[in-house]
């Protein structure tokens, strides 16, 4: 009989937990893992091919594509890591090499990446070690090793897109680009990410990539920089809120970049539960705009249709073309949509579509499938119910539940179903697009029900009690009682007549369904059963539980058991042929035996599931194997024999077509079509009217357009004819400008080929001569060449000799420096060496040392650390308000600056206008020889100095009210020191304090530190009496030994001296504190009466300043008001003199000497004012300096808290 074979067939499902997930392989076909398996399902086909997984495997971790799409490389852990390279190319995807840690211990490989010629492989090991290994795969070879992080998880490793030697690695507070070369991995660049959780990063080019972390920010480095960051939370604020008012539920947590993925006009990355967002270039600045939002749609089907929303994406990839966005949630489900169905869509927001079906999310508890049709119904505790078609490959119908569903059975017919929920038993009706309830039965948990091969019964288990209830009348037909224990697996004979039931007790019943009598048991105590089956002739049974054998049943006696080899069977089934038998294991795995059981335990094993096989069934037909599992997925097999042809069937099998529907549900979508019906009537007709309408209108317009279009052109054929006859003319023109031209032009070729001839010809007679002369120094040349050349050989010969011999010595020297040097650095090598191991020692002892000390500082700073926070809180509070009371008086200062600076630019003025007046008496001398014919002359001169006096008086004016200014404003500088001192006087009262509790501290610490030693001295002590009391119990039997050891004892240990002396050096200690705290205490208070004095001395010195100050500007003024005086004085003088010059007329002598006196008098009175301005000026910068030197320095600060 020809052994039966499983071939995997098609799966539902999707394993979660694995880094990158998803990956295209062309522009139809994506790869996914599922269960051990890895899948290539082609989109378009529905098809999918297998990868399996290894043998002894415990999990996927990480799956990583070729950039040329040829490659797969798988991460799975096992007793150890492991990273499997498959050919994709291969028809049956031949394994090309298996890479390892080699000789460094690995449990897992986190990530997985290769380069950009896919000749090198990267793999992340995970912690505590953190490895990044770097091989060059096809010669399995290591390349390089590095530690990537000490204590952050690492998320994702890729390679630059266009260098093999450049890595970047992310993870928390882990951000590094490393370098390989030289056989060693180099980080090239760092960056300060301590506080950041990188989750996953894209290269954008050569040097940019973009980073996301967990807390929602994007970051792009460029050349070792951060370039560009953004908040993805940020970006969405808007509609964020505007959705939060809308629905009163409480605001979520940041959002995660979770995946990240670029291509060539942006990138695309993960915003939170269920959103992607789409980013573009912007080709000026540099940087990326966010576009659109691609949501997860909400679940129709579903009680809660935002809980598909609420999904995290874990992986995105976009296909080959750039034309497909996929993604793939840690729901474990698939979707995808295309970039022009985003383009097309309106608004900012566009959303996913399933890219094959919706899966199950958490673990399958029940399984079932039917007669009549070709369906498979699965239950989840994810408290979903769906219906697959393993004919076509599609997912029929699918509801979820508010109770979470724990078994399932479908009718023979296929027409209605049975559901185990947490509350209650339902009896439902498979509707075309809908499951509804018919009957509800008060059976709790149910864990396992069955419908019988007719169809006219279904058995309940309901803890220990199985209940068979009749389909049509739902009465309670039977309750078979008999285990002690959970009834864990039921199963119906082929005719109905008998049913066999297995439980955790470890009894096996054989129950006849007319009586509900117990026709057979069987008993063992030691294993609690997990699955049963029958055989087609319901004599045998076959049953697996706890204790990892297969047993088989007959006639009450277990006739043989067939060991697993450590792996625990969990569930069983039979073909309907009897040909063979299948088993579900703990690890995942199913195994194929053929029946009759072998003598020697021979089996095939197929890597199925990533978990536990919690149901497993065969079709009607004995075409299919179905199995399911706490991975979640759903597992369809096809059973064939070694010859690869399927099973053999008795009778073709035809399924029905026929499908349930309401009366209700018929006459809605009845009228719904009559509805559309006159509704697309109506349409038409309005169509065909603004048609109508429309070639109406156009008709109107082209009778517009072509009358003008006549217009335009007979007005355009006058002005060609115009233009038309102006060309002829000019072409006429032309014509005869031409000839003249040529006329000319070779009038003047002539003239020009005569010179040029006769020039030619004297240029010719040259030329021989020199040729002449050229030859002549060409032999000399050759000549002087030649002895030259003659001489040259023999220098370099004898150069030659001399430098061999040269060589010689050098090449001897050479050696004998080559062989000391080699031996010194032997010398130095093993000097380095014992130096190593010295230093080994030195820094183990030191480290060791200062980790002792490290942990006493710890315990005394901690104690510190709370009341300096007191301290320095009330300090800062304090110093902020002296910074800003520093900075008014800067202020203040500047505007005194810009004073000064408007009255230095006055005094310039001043000095200008003296010049002036000196140059115009200059003027007037040189005029006063010539009065005696000009006395006209002379009155308008008096005039013009009459007006410079007065200029000088209204400049003197315009300074009095910027000397009042300066006035006010060191008023204002007298308030504010002032205030400074009050603010001087209350640190020096915080500085005392401080220096208080600074003293107090200190003698608290001591007094700490003399209990500590006390403690040390007592432990020590307590450890000796101990020792001795040792020593003492040894003699319990000799009472009189112990009496002597006991009073020794009491004579060593206890002294009463001693106790007194220690409590009065402990009074002692505590009037000695007590005297030295009352001592400095009166210290002080000293201290402060003194200070207080002497800032009153200061105050009343500062006073007196002030005094001498107001002093001085009055004299300053009353000086001001002389030299006006004697200014005016000066003027009526000159006026005088000019007077008495014009009255007298005698004589040039007399004029000459009048002149020389007025200019002797302006020069002497021009000398003392500027005399006293400069006395004046000396004045005033010494008072300013005094000033200066009293008031506080705005820069000076508070002295810092002592520790």
């Amino acid at each position: 009989m020809a052994t039966v074979v499983a071939k995997s067939h098609y799966i539902f499902g999707l394993r979660t937990g694995v880094r990158n997930n998803l990956l295209y392989f062309d522009e139809q076909t994506i790869i996914f893992p599922c269960g051990n398996n890895c899948v290539r399902y082609n989109i378009n086909q529905k098809c999918q091919k297998f990868i399996p997984g290894t043998e002894r495997s415990q999990g996927m971790k990480a799956l990583a594509i070729s950039t040329n799409r040829r490659y797969l490389a798988v991460s799975e852990c096992g007793e150890k890591a492991t990273i499997t390279v498959f050919d994709l190319q291969h028809e049956q995807n031949r394994k090309r090499k298996v890479l390892t840690g080699g000789e460094i211990p690995v449990d897992e490989f986190v990530c997985v990446a290769f380069s950009p010629d896919s000749k090198y492989l990267i793999g992340q090991a995970g912690g505590p070690d953190w490895t990044l290994f770097l091989w060059m795969w096809e010669k399995n070879k290591v390349m390089a090793t590095v530690k990537t992080s000490n204590s952050g998880t690492i998320n994702q490793v890729s390679f630059n897109p266009q260098d093999n030697t450049q890595i970047c690695v992310c993870g928390n507070g882990v951000f590094k680009i490393f370098r390989y070369a030289g056989e060693t991995l180099k980080q090239s660049s760092t960056f300060k990410t301590d506080v950041q959780n990188f989750l996953c990063h894209t290269w954008i080019s050569t040097e940019k990539v973009i980073a996301g972390t967990e807390t929602g920010q994007l970051m792009m480095f460029e050349s070792s920089r951060l370039r560009w960051e953004m908040n993805v939370a940020s970006v969405q604020k808007v509609k964020s809120q505007s959705e939060k008012q809308d629905s009163n539920e409480p605001s979520s947590a940041l959002p995660r970049v979770t995946a990240i993925v670029g291509y060539s006009s942006g990138f695309v990355c993960s915003a939170g539960p269920g959103t992607v967002c789409l980013f573009e270039k912007i080709e000026e600045d540099d940087q990326y705009k966010k576009t659109k939002d691609i949501k997860i749609p909400p679940e129709a089907f579903s009680n809660d249709p935002s809980s598909a929303e609420q999904q995290e994406i874990s992986t995105l990839c976009i296909s080959p073309s750039e034309e497909t966005l996929a993604a793939c949630t840690d729901g474990g489900q698939l979707y995808s949509i295309h970039f022009s169905v985003v383009e097309l869509e309106k608004g900012d927001r566009a959303h996913f579509e399933y890219l094959s079906q919706s899966f199950h999310s958490s673990i399958v508890t029940g399984l079932s499938t039917c007669i009549r049709k070709p369906l498979i119904a699965t239950c989840s505790l994810d408290r979903s119910v769906r219906i697959w078609n393993f004919e076509t490959n599609d997912l029929e119908i699918y509801k979820e539940f508010q109770e979470e569903a724990y078994s399932i059975a479908l009718h023979p017919t296929g027409l209605y179903i049975l559901v185990g929920f947490s509350d209650k038993l339902r009896f439902m009706t498979l509707l075309i697009d809908d499951i509804r309830t018919l009957k509800e039965f008060t059976v709790r948990s149910c864990r396992e029900c069955v419908f019988s091969n007719g169809g006219h019964l279904f058995a309940a288990v309901n803890g220990n009690v199985i209940n068979i209830y009749s389909t049509t009348t739902f009465e309670d037909v039977l309750n078979l009682k008999g285990h002690n224990d959970k009834v864990r697996a039921v199963a119906f004979s082929a005719d109905d007549s008998c049913l066999v039931s297995c439980g955790m007790d470890g009894a096996v019943y054989e129950w006849n369904t007319l009586s509900g009598t117990r026709e057979s048991d069987s008993v063992l105590k030691t294993c609690s059963y997990t699955g049963v089956t029958i055989s087609p002739d319901a004599k045998t049974f076959f049953a697996v539980g706890t204790d990892c054998t297969l047993k088989e049943i007959q006639d009450c006696q277990i006739l043989r058991e067939v060991p697993s080899g450590d792996v625990v069977y969990t569930t069983v089934a039979m073909s309907r042929s009897g040909r063979g038998l299948f088993i579900g294991t703990s690890t995942g795995a199913v195994r194929a035996i053929k029946y009759p059981l072998p003598i020697q335990n021979a089996w095939l094993e197929y890597q199925a599931h990533a978990g536990p096989v919690t149901k497993m069934i065969i079709t009607f037909d004995d075409q299919f194997l179905l199995t399911v599992s706490e991975d979640g997925c759903l597992f369809i097999w096809k059973i064939i024999d070694k010859e690869g042809q399927g099973l053999k069937r008795e009778k073709e099998l035809i399924y029905a077509e026929e499908i349930l529907v309401t009366k209700s549900d018929l006459e809605e979508k009845n009228k719904m079509i009559l509805d559309l019906n006159t509704t697309v009537d109506e349409l038409q007709e309005d169509i065909k009217h603004q048609l109508s309408l429309k070639d109406m209108t156009y008709m109107e317009k082209i009778n517009e357009l072509t009358e003008k279009c006549q217009q335009q052109t007979s007005s355009l054929n006058a002005e060609i004819k115009v233009l038309n006859t102006e060309k002829e003319k000019q072409q006429a023109a032309h014509v005869k400008a031409l000839s003249e031209i040529l006329e000319e032009h070779e009038k003047k070729l002539q003239d020009i080929e005569s010179t040029n001839n006769q020039k030619l010809m004297l240029e010719y007679v040259k030329y021989n001569e020199l040729q002449l002369k050229h030859d002549n120094n060409q032999q000399e040349c050759e000549q002087r060449l030649n002895s030259m050349e003659e001489k040259k050989t023999q220098a370099l010969e004898d150069m030659m000799q001399s430098y061999e011999a040269k060589l010689k010595e050098k090449t001897k020297l050479l050696n004998q420096f080559q062989n000391e040097s080699e031996q010194q650095v032997r010398e130095f090598e093993e000097y380095i060496k014992q130096e190593e191991v010295d230093t080994d020692i030195e820094i183990h002892d030191i480290r060791m040392k200062y980790e002792q000390n490290l942990r006493e500082e710890k315990k005394t700073s901690a104690m510190l650390k709370v009341e300096l926070d007191t301290t320095t809180k009330s300090f800062h509070g304090l110093q902020k308000e002296i910074d800003n009371r520093n900075l008014e008086i800067e202020k203040l200062k500047q505007e005194v600056q810009k004073l000064q600076s408007v009255i230095k630019s006055l005094e310039n003025d001043i000095t200008g206008l003296k010049d002036t007046i000196r140059n115009k008496d200059g003027n007037i001398q040189d005029r006063e020889k010539s009065i005696y014919d000009l006395n006209k002359k002379n009155s308008t001169l008096n005039k013009a100095l009459e007006v410079m006096t007065h200029r000088a008086e209204f400049i003197e004016e315009e300074v009095a009210p910027k000397e009042n200014q300066i006035k006010e404003l060191k008023e204002q500088m007298q308030e504010m020191e002032v205030e400074l001192k009050d603010f001087h006087k209350t640190n020096t009262q915080l500085e005392l304090k401080i220096d208080e509790l600074n003293l107090k501290l200190k003698t608290k610490d001591k007094e700490i530190y003399k209990e500590l030693k006390k403690v040390k001295d007592f432990g020590v002590l307590v450890q000796r009496f101990k020792a001795d009391l040792h020593m003492c119990v040894e003699c319990i039997q000799d009472p009189k030994k112990l009496k002597e050891n006991i009073r020794e004892l009491y004579t060593c240990y206890v002294q009463p001296s001693d106790v007194v002396e220690k409590v009065e050096v402990h009074t002692d200690i505590q009037l000695e504190n007590s005297k030295q705290r009352e001592r400095y205490e009166k210290i002080i208070a000293t201290l402060k009466n003194q200070f207080s004095r002497d800032a009153n001395v200061f105050q009343a010195n500062n006073t007196k300043l002030m005094k001498d100050n107001v002093f001085l500007m009055k004299e300053i003024n009353d000086l001001r008001q002389e030299l006006r005086t004697v200014r005016m004085q000066l003027h009526n003088y000159e006026s005088q003199s000019n007077f008495n010059k014009n009255i007298k007329g005698s004589a040039n002598t007399r004029g000459a000497a009048s002149a020389g006196r007025t200019g002797l008098m302006t020069q002497q009175n021009s000398e003392e004012a500027e005399k006293i301005i400069r006395l004046q000026r000396l004045e005033i910068h010494r008072l300013k300096q005094e000033i200066l030197s009293q008031t506080p320095s705005s820069v000076t600060k508070l002295p810092p808290l002592v520790n």
